[in-house]
């Protein structure tokens, strides 16, 4: 009679567990595509993607407008920079810009509720600009472009936009308002600058010149450069891209805020594309595991604990970006190259489950040529409670949100 009881008390515990384990993810409600621009001119959130372009009362987006389509931008086309109103869908200017591409506008961030700093080009310089949107008057002007801004709101990241500009031009900026010094291949006076915002002291944090020894081989031919930065979720951890041309070789870094703990993220051949951090120790970036094909790989600084995340449902390129309650992962990729469709996926964080939010095709006139193709590039609001991306579905280049209800 015990040994009966035992078996069936032992049944009931694997049901159980079974039925855990098999228990699907709930997501949230989520809306259909919700065009928050109007059709006439082009419009796109300000900043790269997983960077929020609402301010904390979600009263405003930030988004770039302009005439310009089919062509990269130079330094003499400036784009207005300005507001949504998300009640209204009113397009608010403030200003314009003449350091802006389709790929990361002009990095506009939020430091408060109604003050942001975007790049500008004046004067021959790249150069950051705070603002208060309110009175839409400058606070200060700062001679460093910024690449990320601390959660605090008081520091940021500055790297070479116009190395980029020879090097990924598509993320660069035109008229020389850096020394690019495209005929050093390592320079020892450029790299990632940390930026005092308060006081406009700044200081480099990591040469090019450093991580000499950290890459993979290169020629004298070869120019690397810097790109991509993101602090992590309490301010005192840095991540980056470092890239060498024409190998393409790419390896991921981070560093602590006062530039010690200087590490790569991944063994050669790893690689490194796009990336987000879960909390201050977890990183997740997309690339290429073991060598063999790109994945949404989650790991924690110093150690080699690889996860790839979704279940092979995942396992591509592509912008993956936290709530900022941390339950989902927001992920879209590159265009389909038969379809050209573009697809929009969200991630249970708990399970693993994904589930295709939208599919967009991007037209040919977008797509053919990269430097103003037009990435989704989604981010979440400050409360979670919406996403936004960008699409030309329409065959134009306009701002959506997704409204989303747990």
């Amino acid at each position: 009679m015990a040994g009966k009881n035992f078996i069936f008390i032992l049944l009931i515990i694997i049901f159980i567990g079974v039925s855990k384990a098999q228990t699907p993810a709930k997501f949230p409600t989520v809306s259909e595509a919700i065009q928050i621009t109007k059709n006439g001119k082009e419009h796109f959130y300000a900043s790269y993607y997983g960077i929020t372009s609402f301010n904390r009362s979600q009263q405003y987006a930030t988004v770039l407008q302009t005439s310009i389509k089919h062509k990269l931008p130079t330094e003499n086309e400036p784009a207005t920079l300005g507001l949504v109103d998300m009640k209204t869908f009113g397009f608010i200017p403030l200003t314009t810009t003449r350091a802006w591409n389709f790929q990361e506008g002009c990095m506009a961030h939020w430091l408060d509720n109604s003050t942001i700093i975007f790049n500008d080009f004046r004067n021959g310089k790249n150069v950051s600009v705070i603002m208060n949107i309110e009175n839409k008057k400058e606070k200060k002007v700062l001679p460093f472009p910024v690449s990320g801004v601390a959660p605090n709101g008081k520091e940021a990241v500055s790297l070479n936009f116009s190395r980029l500009r020879i090097t990924r031009t598509d993320y660069g900026y035109g008229g020389n308002g850096q020394d690019a010094q495209k005929d050093v291949v390592f320079p020892d006076n450029d790299g990632i600058f940390l930026v005092n915002l308060k006081t406009g002291a700044s200081k480099l944090l990591v040469s090019l010149a450093q991580i000499k020894n950290m890459v993979p081989p290169f020629t004298k031919s070869s120019i690397e450069y810097f790109a991509h930065t993101r602090f992590n979720t309490d301010g005192t951890k840095i991540f980056w891209l470092a890239r060498g041309i024409p190998e393409w070789n790419t390896s991921a870094f981070t560093v602590n805020k006062d530039g010690s703990n200087l590490q790569r993220c991944f063994p050669d051949k790893w690689g490194g594309s796009h990336f987000d951090w879960l909390d201050e120790d977890e990183l997740m970036i997309t690339a290429n595991y073991d060598g063999k094909k790109y994945a949404h790989i989650l790991f924690t600084i110093g150690k080699q604990d690889y996860k790839k995340l979704g279940k092979g449902a995942l396992d591509f390129d592509a912008h993956g970006t936290f709530s900022p309650n941390k339950k989902w992962m927001v992920t879209d990729g590159y265009p389909d190259k038969n379809s050209g469709e573009q697809k929009i996926y969200l991630m249970d964080m708990k399970t693993e489950e994904v589930k295709l939010l939208g599919s967009y095709v991007e037209p040919k006139e977008y797509s053919d040529k990269g430097q103003w193709r037009c990435d989704i590039h989604s981010r979440w609001s400050p409360k979670g409670d919406m996403i936004g991306f960008n699409s030309t579905k329409t065959g134009e280049r306009q701002a959506y949100i997704y409204r989303v209800k747990e």
